[in-house]
């Protein structure tokens, strides 16, 4: 179980740094093209989407090099 958690943390913290960095790369490019700073919903369905793959991918990894180095 606390493997479980250690893993969830580390996949929490690594999908928000990419996610809020995906979402200030379209903040910026949005601004280069428009020259405005609008906050469009499609942007925080994107950084949502982006923030749950990147979730899943890095639990199942962190979850196997957990348990991996438990055994250890």
């Amino acid at each position: 179980m606390r493997t479980t958690f250690k893993a969830c943390r580390l996949a929490m913290l690594t999908a928000f740094a990419n996610g809020l960095l995906a979402l200030m790369v379209m903040l910026l490019a949005e601004f280069a093209i428009s020259g405005s700073l609008n906050m469009a919903t499609p942007y925080i369905w994107a950084g949502l989407l982006i923030w749950l793959v990147i979730f899943s991918g890095q639990f199942c990894r962190q979850l196997r090099l957990c348990r991996c180095d438990q055994e250890r």
